[in-house]
Parts: structure tokens; C-alpha cells; sequence
């Protein structure tokens, strides 16, 4: 009765009946997930495996909220590789943000890296290189760059960049010997979702990279979003990917 309650007084939700209400507690898994997270009845939850990913999302943002002092959510997905782990940012969620969300962006990615143990060396992601172009998808990219820098003086980062030279740490230093990324980027994040949704997609299906995610960050309690009729082997790397946020406190 008390999760019937919670929908029916949702902003946002004026026009839910009861019945509505009702019937997502009674037979919509993700809604009855996303309430005991709200009620501080479970740590973490894996959300999505019969419900579509927006509407998942839609109520997760709803009931979950954004932690404080984030402006959006993003989706990440982690690409093991040869090479280590790759995060790449925001996958699914934004399609196409500002600076000052690219920044958040980035900062959640290199968060989530640093709570799976992976030290983040971020790169923001352009079709130019450190100025070349005036463009304002390039110029948003270096002012998100800007606002990182000035929030977290301390996280290796660096933009805009085109992705080879994000992977080519031989070829930036000798190009560009004034740029501060040290070593190979781990951490991507693309100017948009066009970008960050094709990469990772054919990155995945041209084989030697194994794909998990994508992890929703952002919210005030760890909630991951899975693909509808997913594999049980997602099921569980999600799972696990969850385990491990909530365990360490990420939002």
C-alpha cells in the first residue's frame, strides 16, 4: 500500500489512477526494485529486462533522483579490451549535452573507473585536435574540458581530442609536448550520443572486446538499466557492476 502511495504522489505523475498505480507494483518488477531502493530497503538495483529502456529510466530518475549536484544522468559502458578497460561515456542517455553536462559527464565516468580500481586518464573526445578547430562542437568540448580542470584539479584529463591520438601517447607527445594527458586514455567521453552509441556498438560486434553495461550514474543510489531480454550473463556482470557501485558509495 505505502509503494501505491509513493506513485500516486510522484510530480509528474498527476494523471497515475490508482489502478495505475496498482498495477505497476503488482506486475512491473523494475517499479517494485526502484521503491525498496527509494525506501532504503535494498542497496542497489538491476532494472529493465521487461520494460522498455526509456520508460526504465523515466521512473528511475523519478523516484531515485540525481545525486546532489549533478545536472543529468549518463549511461557508461565498460569495453574489455585488450588494452585494459575502456569507459565510455554517455552512451545512452543525452543526445546531445552542453559543456557544463560534458564535464559532469566526465567526471562521473573517471569516478566509476576509479571505484572498479582503474586509474582514470580521460579524454574528451572531438573530431579536432587541442584547437584546430573553432567549431562549437570542438569549442564545446575544450570549455567542458575547462570546467573539469577547474572542479577537480587533480583527475588526468585532457580535450579535445580525436580518439587516435587519445590511443597514441607516442604520437601526442611529439606533437603536442605541452599536453598533460599522461599515458593512454582509458575514460572517453564523446560530444554526443550519436558518436558514443556507434563507437561502442561496432567497437563490441567487430570482436576482442567484451561489452558490460550500460551503467547508469548520477542518481542518488546505484540503479542500472539492463537491455530488454538480455542474456543471463549480462544479467550477472550487471549485477556484479551494481554489487560493487553500492558498495563503494558511487552515485
Amino acid at each position: 500500500a505505502r509503494y501505491v502511495k509513493t506513485l500516486l504522489g510522484l510530480r509528474g505523475r498527476r494523471g497515475m489512477t490508482r489502478y495505475d498505480a496498482e498495477e505497476l507494483v503488482r506486475n512491473h518488477g523494475s517499479t517494485v526494485g526502484l521503491l525498496m531502493l527509494r525506501q532504503g530497503e535494498a542497496d542497489g538495483a538491476v532494472l529493465g529486462l521487461r520494460q522498455s529502456y526509456p520508460e526504465t529510466i523515466r521512473m528511475a530518475l523519478q523516484l531515485i533522483g540525481l545525486a546532489p549536484g549533478v545536472r543529468a544522468a549518463a549511461g557508461v559502458h565498460v569495453m574489455i579490451s585488450p588494452r585494459g578497460p575502456l569507459f565510455f561515456a554517455d552512451t545512452t542517455v543525452n543526445i546531445d549535452p552542453d559543456a557544463t553536462m560534458l564535464a559532469d559527464i566526465a567526471q562521473q565516468a573517471a569516478r566509476f573507473a576509479q571505484e572498479l580500481g582503474v586509474e582514470p586518464h580521460v579524454a574528451m573526445l572531438s573530431f579536432a585536435n587541442f584547437g584546430a578547430s573553432r567549431h562549437p562542437e570542438a569549442v564545446k568540448v575544450a570549455e567542458a574540458t575547462r570546467l573539469v580542470r577547474e572542479r577537480d584539479p587533480k583527475l588526468d584529463i585532457e580535450g579535445e581530442m580525436q580518439a587516435q591520438i587519445a590511443l597514441d601517447p607516442a604520437s601526442r607527445h611529439n606533437l603536442w609536448p605541452n599536453v598533460g594527458l599522461r599515458g593512454e586514455a582509458n575514460v572517453f567521453v564523446f560530444p554526443n550520443l550519436s558518436a558514443s552509441n556507434v563507437a561502442y556498438q561496432m567497437l563490441s560486434r567487430l570482436g576482442g572486446v567484451d561489452e558490460i553495461g550500460p551503467i547508469l550514474l548520477g542518481l542518488k543510489r546505484p540503479a542500472t538499466v539492463i537491455p530488454p531480454g538480455c542474456g543471463v550473463e549480462t544479467i550477472v556482470q550487471m549485477t556484479a557492476v551494481t554489487a560493487l557501485h553500492a558498495q563503494r558509495g558511487g552515485d
